[in-house]
């Protein structure tokens, strides 16, 4: 849906939703900041993503978007996991954060010098990379990775580096598949539809359903590469019967 096409109850909910969003991020950031010396990092990750409870309750209720999450018994609850899921929007690095906690996200490092937002995400311990030195990231991310994978900390990575259009898979970078072969893990793939509600780079919020399928956890056993292809070749297909859609399950 193009912004032409937004009617005045969206255009006005998505105004309100944005005034709240924000408003909300700017007051929960600085109070994560001044309590985040006086916890341990299990309750500054519980504290930190009330924001993302706050934000997904405004989405159901201020602007009618469902959430619903199929195969979630997919998802090791005894274990750490390296998560590959798609990018389309904004919606998956907050819902992610609930649903794979604790976890450490793979992002770009200039995200954590955004006020508020990423003051408060620096507090989680991601695992921030310089894209301009790839070899360098690479390197990071899989010292890194496996630190936090050892100490039980789940690893979110998205593979297609920048958010893609509705319905489309971009590109994949091997990062995802390296670390889970040199720590030993598994990789549990995601794919959404988070960019027909939440659009990337939009300010609507266009009511419907964002569906999150869960697939079936992926060890390494053929290598890297070969990993890599079978995450790559189940987030194309289950893309595409998403699109269709083939998935249906009860709301989060």
């Amino acid at each position: 849906m193009t912004a032409t096409h937004v009617g005045l109850s969206i255009r006005l909910r998505s105004l309100l939703f944005f005034v709240l969003y924000n408003l909300l991020g700017i007051l929960h950031g600085s109070l994560s900041l001044l309590l985040a010396p006086l916890m341990n990092f299990e309750q500054r990750y519980r504290f930190v993503n009330l924001w993302t409870h706050l934000s997904m309750w405004l989405l159901r209720h201020l602007n009618g978007i469902r959430i619903e999450v199929i195969g979630r018994e997919n998802l090791p609850r005894d274990q750490a996991v390296v998560v590959m899921a798609n990018h389309q929007s904004e919606w998956e690095t907050f819902f992610l954060q609930v649903l794979v906690s604790p976890q450490a996200t793979v992002l770009k490092r200039e995200l954590l010098q955004v006020p508020f937002f990423g003051w408060a995400v620096s507090l989680l311990r991601p695992i921030a990379i310089d894209r301009s030195k790839p070899v360098h990231a690479m390197k990071m991310l899989l010292r890194q990775g496996k630190e936090r994978l050892d100490a039980g900390v789940s690893v979110v990575i998205y593979p297609e580096g920048t958010r893609q259009p509705p319905g489309c898979i971009g590109p994949f970078n091997p990062g995802g598949a390296r670390l889970a072969c040199h720590a030993g893990r598994r990789v549990v793939p995601m794919v959404h539809n988070a960019g027909d509600c939440w659009p990337a780079r939009s300010i609507w919020r266009i009511p419907g359903t964002i569906r999150l399928v869960i697939g079936e956890p992926m060890g390494c056993e053929g290598g890297a590469e070969e990993l890599k292809s079978r995450v790559e070749r189940w987030m194309r297909e289950t893309s595409v019967s998403l699109r269709a859609g083939g998935f249906s399950d009860s709301p989060a």
